[in-house]
């Protein structure tokens, strides 16, 4: 019987499944990939272990990562064009390649990933967290502190 990771794919998304946005556009290309050429893994899950990836939690919180089968590692806007060009959306993603296009789209996706824990209301007073993460708000105003555990 042939196990599901050693089918053929075009990507491996390694996503937080905790965070509403990321969960819903996941679910949404889940639909449209009728080939099985995106894998999905949630670093979110309970039995996930970064380590066993080669990454830090912390590394993989900070933005999307996604894996190709040969095992280049891909990060932010790059993997959303590989997503999208494997369930179909290959002549959309060559427009986000234009130099202008794709350069607000790189700077956008930052900002997205800097602020997604507040933005998707998993940040109090105190700091932002998710089950193995808390960023504390640094006194500095600077770049904000990320703990997490060692998973």
């Amino acid at each position: 019987m042939i196990q599901p990771n050693s089918l053929p794919f075009d990507i491996e998304i390694f996503y937080d499944g905790d965070c509403p946005l990321c969960r819903r556009e996941i679910d949404m290309l889940r639909r449209w990939d009728r080939r099985d050429k995106l894998r999905m893994t949630d670093i979110s899950a309970p039995d996930f272990q970064a380590a066993e990836v080669g990454k830090t939690q912390d590394a993989l919180m900070a933005q999307i990562h996604g894996r190709l089968p040969d095992g280049t590692w891909l990060t932010g806007v790059e993997v959303f064009r590989r997503m999208y060009t494997a369930v179909g959306w290959g002549t959309l993603v060559s427009v986000s390649r234009l130099p202008l296009v794709s350069h607000m789209l790189d700077w956008s996706y930052l900002i997205f990933a800097r602020h997604r824990l507040r933005w998707t209301g998993r940040c109090s007073s105190e700091g932002c967290s998710t089950s193995e993460c808390s960023t504390q708000s640094a006194p500095s105003l600077s770049e904000p502190v990320q703990e997490c555990s060692g998973k």
